[in-house]
């Protein structure tokens, strides 16, 4: 049997070998892309504006309309076609953060470390309150507390310590670690089990989820002043989340900061100890509804072949961001490499027989909702799989979306045909730390979207650093983490992609077409 497979494995390699030495890479273009991304870059410039200039990005909100307009108005200044911002649906209320001061006055003075929840309100002006531990197991143990609250600030009492880390926040894939990638195996779609609905985990976390529902509205009954919860997160890292719906007919909640957890369990320590523990908070935010539709940012280089010029290479990431920081590895990183690419392939005089579309999604982070949409609008529905005349007429769509970390490779997302395609177009760039092709795929980016329809959809293996650690969705996510040579490099390496996807005779080669998901 074993060496049956070792001769069958052999043979494959042998297949894919042929496949890699047959497909055409342009040398000469791909040394012009070089030259042009790694020795004439603006891809840190087009990071600032959408980050330090912009500010945070939360879907709807003003910070992401201004980086938005900016990414229109400098794609038409690099000479793109058809740049705009494309309303893909409703989406729901616009939200920031306008002004966020709090900090614990006694036994002493001491500024905590602290973001407002998303999508909550603010605290309506200053406020100075003792700060009331609650204890609550169960929603009855939430009489003892009435009529005690208006006005308080509160906190939980939590079972939780910090515990330190023993391993490096940031890190680049090993060797091995991309061998085992490129080794992976097709695997079968992972479904839920038949039974999850009726056991305990799922029990667990509805009892959970109703709990603290009951919590949210018996707080907000007793107009309370502020809510402290602990975020995840250590070293003064806040890793943040929303804390209601941008629905437009989303109950109103009480005013809540996701707060570090070394302040966090401070002042539970010292309300458990005896001591009396005091805060004073002015938290400001803003909701936008004048326009709860949503935006998409999209712009081309037209094809100029009779043939092929109707049909389009699509280059996405998503532009929206959380509030706590300005979104730079999340993905203001994965947006500036995307625009770099398309700029890169305009500077070096390139006209492209396919056309080339650029898509920055938007409310992503509620859900791939602008990229979703976009595919609901223009490709088909994968509920029903109804698909329109432009689904066929997408070559591939490549997405950016996990930090700032170096290109080392492709997923394909199951889509083996596109193997040796990809592994004769990452040949060049070997050099600069890129090569690896797995079959396997990272998921929760937009992506998918495009594959769920059947159109080739793939994100780029990145290195992970600090991604996961420390930047993705926190106050940490700035501009500073950003590393200048990663994004260099897979700005070079995925305009070297898109221009062979869509300078080559065929389409990138199609999966078994997806089957309808239905309704549920």
């Amino acid at each position: 049997m074993k060496r049956k497979l070792l001769i069958s494995g052999l043979f494959l390699t042998g297949l894919a070998s042929g496949a890699f030495a047959q497909e055409k890479v342009d040398a000469a273009m791909v040394q012009k892309i070089r030259e042009e991304g790694l020795q004439r870059s603006k891809v840190m410039e087009t990071a600032f504006y959408l980050t330090d200039v912009s500010g945070p990005r939360l879907a709807a909100s003003p910070g992401l309309k201004r980086a938005q307009n900016w990414a229109v108005s400098q794609f038409t200044k690099w000479g793109l076609a058809n740049a705009k911002r494309e309303p893909w649906g409703k989406f729901g209320k616009g939200w920031e953060v306008q002004k966020n001061y709090a900090a614990i006055t006694v036994p002493y003075y001491h500024a905590i470390i602290a973001i407002p929840k998303a999508w909550t309100p603010g605290t309506n002006g200053a406020i100075k309150s003792e700060v009331i531990l609650i204890k609550a197991d169960t929603i009855t143990d939430l009489d003892k507390y009435k009529g005690k609250l208006q006005g308080k600030a509160v906190i939980f009492d939590v079972a939780t310590t910090i515990k330190p880390g023993f391993t490096a926040d940031a890190e680049r894939y090993a060797d091995s670690t991309l061998t085992k990638m490129a080794e992976a195996k097709p695997q079968a779609r992972q479904q839920r089990p038949a039974n999850f609905a009726t056991s305990p985990q799922f029990a667990a976390m509805r009892r959970a989820r109703a709990m603290r529902t009951a919590i949210n509205e018996f707080l907000k009954t007793e107009n309370v002043g502020l809510i402290l919860s602990m975020a995840r997160g250590t070293d003064g890292t806040v890793f943040t989340t929303n804390g209601a719906s941008y629905a437009d007919t989303a109950k109103a909640v009480a005013p809540e900061l996701e707060t570090s957890g070394e302040d966090y369990l401070r002042i539970v320590r010292l309300i458990k100890g005896g001591q009396k523990v005091e805060l004073e908070a002015d938290i400001k935010t803003q909701f936008f509804t004048e326009d709860m539709q949503e935006y998409n940012v999209i712009a081309e280089i037209p094809g100029t072949d009779k043939k092929l010029k109707d049909q389009v290479v699509m280059i996405g990431g998503h532009l929206d961001s959380w509030h706590a920081a300005t979104g730079a590895t999340d993905n203001a990183a994965g947006s500036a490499v995307m625009m770099e690419a398309m700029r890169i392939l305009k500077a070096v005089g390139f006209k492209p027989k396919r056309t080339i579309r650029i898509a920055l999604w938007s409310a992503e982070e509620q859900g791939l909702h602008g990229s979703r949409n976009y595919v609901l609008n223009h490709l088909g529905d994968p509920k029903t799989m109804k698909l329109m005349p432009e689904q066929k007429k997408i070559s591939a769509y490549y997405n950016l979306d996990n930090g700032t970390g170096k290109i080392r490779g492709i997923y394909l997302q199951g889509d083996s045909a596109a193997a040796p395609i990809f592994q004769a177009w990452l040949d060049p760039f070997k050099d600069l730390g890129a090569g690896t092709v797995t079959v396997g795929n990272t998921g929760g980016t937009d992506h998918l979207a495009f594959d769920a329809v059947g159109i080739p959809g793939f994100q780029f293996i990145q290195d992970p650093l600090d991604y996961g650690t420390r930047t993705h969705h926190s106050n940490q996510d700035t501009y500073d983490r950003l590393v200048e040579d990663d994004l260099k490099q897979a700005a070079t390496i995925i305009a070297s992609f898109v221009y062979h996807t869509a300078q080559r005779t065929e389409m990138i080669p199609r999966k078994e077409e997806p089957k309808p998901q239905g309704t549920n």
